[in-house]
């Protein structure tokens, strides 16, 4: 039996220059989604934090999120903060957030790979393939490889790395987004995370 998609709830912090939209998840599993419903407003609160809004003094902030995948008791979403504070340009910051809608379960990339793979330089070399066909211009030190905990989020069969404004290229680019088939990492992948559910 297929599990259903779980239900989604969307919720608004409002304030003076503020408007931040982000879900709440519904369902049969009361204790493991209040667990999900209470990280994801965790993360809201700390990115209103991160970007620095003074109450709407200097700051204007908005946000809204996307759901990326949601069967098969996998949930993996979005949630986006822009914030302007005067300059030629705000700043915008992307989280991601991947849980286990049966038992809250919030994963880490490391949870997704086996643990004595090569995870990190695997992926590190597709991302640099990527980025020569690509022709992005990094900033300097050129990228080596990705950070252990490195963000991510799960969508159409693939595992996607992104990095944040300015992290390795100029803000022009803006969010860079790496997708890589879930098929490209099957000899790494660890049979008891998220990603052998993506097969369908």
């Amino acid at each position: 039996m297929t599990a259903l998609p779980a239900g989604v709830m969307t919720h608004k912090i409002t304030g003076k220059k503020l408007s931040i939209l982000y879900p709440s998840i519904t369902g049969p599993q009361v204790l493991s989604l209040q667990k999900i419903n209470a990280d994801i407003l965790n993360n809201v609160q700390n990115q209103i934090r991160f970007g620095g809004y003074d109450g709407g003094v200097q700051t204007d902030m908005q946000g809204t999120y996307e759901l990326k995948t949601n069967e098969r008791d996998l949930l993996s979403l979005t949630l986006l903060n822009y914030v302007y504070s005067g300059g030629a340009h705000g700043m915008s910051f992307l989280k991601g957030l991947t849980y286990d809608t049966q038992t809250g379960r919030k994963y880490k990339l490391q949870d997704l790979f086996n643990k004595d793979s090569n995870y990190k330089e695997r992926l590190s070399s597709i991302i640099s393939e990527q980025l020569k066909e690509r022709e992005i211009t990094l900033l300097d030190p050129p990228f080596k490889s990705i950070r252990p905990d490195q963000d991510f989020y799960l969508a159409d069969k693939s595992l996607v790395i992104y990095f944040q404004l300015y992290e390795i290229a100029a803000y022009a680019y803006g969010f860079l987004y790496f997708p890589i088939s879930i098929y490209d990492l099957q000899d790494i992948i660890n049979p008891d995370g998220p990603l052998p559910r993506l097969y369908g």
